[in-house]
């Protein structure tokens, strides 16, 4: 496919898929207001998503900066990382909610509390697939190490966490955490390895 093509693919540029994005936050801060949504913990959890998308924005408004064949396949790469994560996390936020207010009203029907207790999840591994194909489709060999390295060290970070804690917890000296803070604990990674690219390469990465 030629590259005058790709534009219709991508369809959209940053800006309507971060608004997609504060979309889903506006929903999901409906349901909190309408009582659906309540704590500390799901306030966390709705908010996680945006350490994915927020430096990303900033980094495709410079993707003209340099010109040039390689400029345009990295601008393409990081536009195809919004759209992907914007409607992962959108979709996150939708399940959230309806996930919650369901749980809340009562004891549904065994076969709708599986599915809007897998929804959440499955659009977390949206968002790491999107990570994936970031990494496949970056043309900039730099970014694309960047990007690698900042995922080792989140996922490193994440690990030794849980690991950790996973001990402690054993040892009757921490309380039980839910699986899914593990993820959390991913996306927080992810801004302690753009803090160890900066130091490293003057570069915080494209994730």
């Amino acid at each position: 496919m030629s590259d005058t093509a790709r534009p219709g693919v991508l369809g959209r540029g940053p800006g309507f898929w971060a608004g997609l994005m504060l979309g889903g936050y506006g929903l999901a801060a409906g349901l909190s207001m309408s009582g659906a949504i309540e704590g500390a913990a799901a306030i966390i959890l709705m908010l996680a998503p945006t350490v994915l998308l927020a430096p990303l924005l900033v980094s495709a408004s410079r993707r003209s900066d340099a010109g040039g064949a390689a400029c345009m396949g990295k601008g393409e790469a990081q536009k195809r990382y919004i759209k992907r994560v914007a409607i992962s996390s959108s979709v996150y936020l939708v399940a959230i909610g309806l996930m919650t207010f369901t749980l809340k009203g009562g004891e549904p029907d065994p076969a709708l509390r599986l599915g809007v207790a897998l929804l959440p999840g499955l659009a977390v591994i949206g968002v790491f697939w999107a990570i994936g194909r970031l990494i496949v489709e970056e043309q900039d060999e730099f970014l694309r190490m960047l990007i690698v390295r900042q995922s080792l060290v989140a996922t490193g970070f994440a690990l030794s966490i849980a690991t950790i804690w996973g001990f402690l917890e054993s040892a009757d000296i921490v309380p039980h955490v839910p699986a899914y803070w593990w993820a959390v604990t991913w996306f927080l990674g992810l801004a302690v390895g753009a803090v160890f690219n900066r130091i490293q390469y003057g570069a915080w990465g494209a994730v």
